[in-house]
């Protein structure tokens, strides 16, 4: 990675400081408007959700659940020492 250059000012005057300062203040109210509406659009509910939505999406879900159970069972069966639990031998 390369390294990034920092603009750097040189400030003469107190006024030129209090100008930056402005500046700065300005563009982080730019940027903290442009990030809530990013946050907001990634919570927004979706409208006109229909009963068909709903179903496939509770279809959806427990389809990645299972396939999430099924993968942890087969990891904890092969890398179960890593995580306490121990393969115990049968006595006859």
């Amino acid at each position: 990675m390369l390294p990034v250059k920092k603009q750097t000012h040189e400030f003469r005057t107190l006024e030129e400081i209090r100008q930056r300062k402005d500046e700065l203040a300005d563009e982080i109210q730019q940027d903290n408007g442009k990030f809530t509406s990013l946050w907001n659009q990634v919570f927004i509910k979706k409208e006109g959700n229909t009963r068909t939505d709903y179903i496939a999406g509770l279809v959806s879900n427990g389809i990645v659940a299972f396939d999430t159970f099924l993968l942890i069972r087969k990891l904890m069966k092969g890398y179960g020492f890593l995580f306490g639990k121990s393969k115990k031998k049968k006595h006859k």
